[in-house]
């Protein structure tokens, strides 16, 4: 008999401001036991020292996750010149000192350049990848050094924002899998000096901007369960880029039960994936598998209900 999981039965999309300090899942513990949700997940990790945009589901949301760990990502950094870490970052062990050049906003622009568009990036060892079942951080604790493939990212603009004494603020836009220390300890490189971030923050994530965020201690002041839930997200909006049908009764219980259903699919061509209303009640993610006709793909489990 299946163990039964504790806690209520919320669904929905919270964006929460992740505080310094804390990893995604520690932070993620503790919203989860905020809402007293039965079920959570983050959308794609931040360090522990990085702040910002951390998409939360609850619930249903879950099984849509995925289509945000494929989304661009919008970052906003602070690179310090002239100090080499182990970690790539300010709570890393540093390595090496260097004089830090008296740089022109021209030369690092110059720089930058070089940086933008397709790049090849060898991932750091405190990242979540995994060499042989370990977290590649799991290795870094232990003092290992393992090889790393470069893997090819997309940095779409790389925007100075200022510049200070021995430092410069950046905005990178980029795909999955940039690292933003890498991509610092690169630029560095580059410049001569080497370098580290000692800030890094989380603006967008595919659809989602800071705008709405929320923080711990603002959630932690709400006066109930029904006031959090207010400051969710519907399920839906995770897949919100995908075009959208609208079934009438009939055809529904048939898709409900997992047979294909026979729907005005419009200019949808066989292959396509699309959201799936009765009404504006969402029911999941259902494939086009030829004129007229759509097969569930991903159903919510509250629309068998």
């Amino acid at each position: 008999m299946a163990r039964r999981r504790r806690g209520l039965p919320v669904n929905g999309v919270l964006l929460l401001d992740k505080p310094g300090g804390l990893s995604s899942n520690q932070a993620l513990q503790r919203v989860r036991h905020l809402f007293q949700a039965r079920k959570a997940g983050h959308t794609g990790t931040l360090d522990p020292m990085a702040t910002g945009l951390l998409p939360v589901c609850f619930g249903e949301a879950t099984k849509f996750s995925a289509h945000l760990l494929e989304a661009d990502k919008v970052y906003r950094t602070r690179i310090v010149l002239g100090i080499v870490t182990d970690t790539g970052d300010a709570e890393g062990e540093v390595l090496e000192r260097r004089d830090s050049p008296r740089l022109t906003e021209a030369q690092i622009e110059g720089v930058l350049e070089g940086f933008r568009g397709e790049i090849d990036q060898v991932p750091p060892m405190v990242s979540a990848l995994k060499h042989q079942g370990r977290r590649l951080y799991e290795l870094a604790r232990e003092g290992k050094t393992v090889a790393r493939a470069a893997r090819r990212v997309t940095v779409y603009h790389a925007r100075l924002l200022g510049m200070d004494e021995g430092c410069f603020d950046l905005e990178v836009r980029c795909s999955k899998g940039t690292y933003i220390r890498t991509l610092a300890e690169d630029i560095g490189q580059a410049l001569g000096c080497g370098a580290h971030i000692s800030a890094l923050r989380r603006l967008k994530t595919g659809p989602f901007a800071d705008v709405g965020m929320l923080t711990l201690e603002a959630l932690e002041a709400l006066p109930d369960q029904a006031s959090r839930e207010r400051c969710l997200l519907p399920v839906d909006i995770l897949v919100d880029h995908l075009p959208g049908l609208y079934m009438d009764g009939a055809a529904t219980q048939g898709l409900l039960h997992g047979q294909p259903a026979t729907v005005d699919t419009g200019d949808l061509l066989p292959g396509e994936t699309t959201r799936l209303y009765l009404d504006d009640t969402f029911l999941g993610l259902g494939k086009v598998t030829g004129p007229q006709e759509v097969a569930p793909r991903r159903l919510l489990n509250t629309a068998t209900d």
